[in-house]
């Protein structure tokens, strides 16, 4: 098959380069479905080959190469399930979570907590593969450096951009000479595969800002003023008698004491459409408190309705446990989640029963980013955590029941 079919021209061009130059490091990033990660799946299998033919010339028979993701899940399903269905390859893992891949022993890393450590430490590798590098801890992401000491070792990564204070830009990217460290920027309009739909698609639902700087552009920056750029009151604020009915319910938590405190009951239309119905927030309030007002809740919406809450206060989730609310530690993950809601902003999917709420009228405008680090600016966020605890748990976290009554 002619290569035009196999690959974009941008992916043309990077593998052409990566046969021409003897470097040591390619970092392949910038926007999402911009194909980054199936490039850099066949340059990992190019590279495996090289890889044995420099450790025969070293008098190494088995050679090893790293093999890193940030956890076993995105490993299998960026990584192994591609090469294995696109060339028909059953990849066996051994006792120890490595393979053996054409002569080459693969030794799988999970860099994104400090644990990544303990299975590269004291080997000499003659190569790396680091998928989502910028979600790598930086001690191993460094260790997988140092061991790439075998002949001719050369590591790629891949990523989607972050804030541009990342150690990996500032140490990495921003010091590509070319040679050694070759950096190649994607962004949506690289992959000449994807149709002009899909592409217009993407843009007109991917949230504005940031997220449009990074997933459609590429480009590592940092967000600017409020979060939650697309929202609009006149679009977003509904009454009493708008609400639907026939919803989904479910609750976010998010606990404080000198912070406010928040619970937040969110309902789902049948057609995605999400609703904030409940604004609960407090200051100085203890667990009792919100025990009773999730009792009214309960009562409300019915014994069923789930509570997705923040961990970080482990004895107050178990305290409503034993109340036998349906009680879950919400997924956290920051800029996922905020995503997930302003996506919803962006597309007008979330509605805010107006009359209802009181902190999130403040929240909403002084929610804001942080320029340094590219997280929010933790304040005034308490109900909107909440907020984002319930969606993005729901939509990525337990199953919810479906209650058909609400109590308003």
């Amino acid at each position: 098959m002619p290569l035009n079919k196999l690959y974009t021209k941008k992916q043309r061009d990077i593998i052409k380069a990566s046969r021409e130059k003897d470097w040591f490091m390619m970092i392949n990033h910038g926007a999402v479905r911009a194909g980054k990660t199936v490039l850099d799946n066949d340059l990992f299998l190019f590279e495996l080959k090289r890889a044995k033919k420099n450790a025969e010339e070293d008098g190494v028979m088995t050679p090893m190469y790293i093999l890193g993701s940030t956890s076993a899940g995105t490993l299998q399903t960026n990584i192994i399930r591609e090469i294995e269905d696109k060339y028909a390859q059953d990849i066996k893992f051994d006792r120890y979570g490595n393979f053996t891949f054409w002569g080459v022993y693969v030794v799988t890393t999970f860099t994104g907590s400090i644990a990544g450590l303990k299975s590269i430490r004291g080997m000499t590798a003659y190569g790396a593969y680091i998928n989502e590098a910028t979600l790598a801890n930086k001690e191993v992401f460094d260790e997988i450096v140092k061991r790439c000491s075998g002949l001719g070792a050369r590591i790629i990564l891949d990523t989607n951009p972050d804030h541009p204070n990342h150690w990996l830009k500032v140490d990495y990217i921003d010091k590509a000479d070319g040679e050694k460290i070759v950096a190649n920027h994607f962004t949506i309009f690289d992959n000449d595969f994807l149709n002009k739909r899909y592409v217009d698609n993407l843009i007109a639902v991917t949230p504005s800002g940031v997220f449009t700087e990074r997933g459609i552009y590429g480009r590592w920056t940092s967000g600017e003023g409020a979060v939650y750029t697309d929202f609009d009151e006149k679009k977003h604020y509904i009454t009493k008698e708008q609400l639907p009915t026939n919803l989904t319910y479910f609750c976010g938590v998010d606990w404080g004491y000198e912070h406010w405190g928040s619970i937040v009951v969110m309902g789902e239309a049948p057609d995605g459409k999400v609703y904030l119905v409940e604004e609960h927030a407090a200051q100085h309030e203890e667990i009792d408190y919100w025990v009773n007002v999730a009792r009214g809740i309960t009562e409300r919406y019915g014994q069923r309705i789930p509570f997705y809450a923040d961990s970080a206060r482990p004895e107050h989730v178990a305290r409503f446990a034993r109340e036998r609310f349906k009680t879950h530690n919400a997924k956290k993950s920051v800029l996922s989640g905020i995503e997930e809601v302003a996506k919803l902003f962006k597309m007008g999917s979330l509605f805010i029963l107006e009359e209802n709420v009181t902190k999130f009228k403040d929240e909403i405008y002084q929610y804001v980013w942080n320029k340094k680090t590219g997280e929010p600016v933790k304040e005034n966020d308490d109900v909107l955590d909440a907020v984002r605890y319930a969606v993005y748990t729901h939509k990525h976290g337990k199953p919810t029941i479906k209650l058909f009554k609400h109590g308003l």
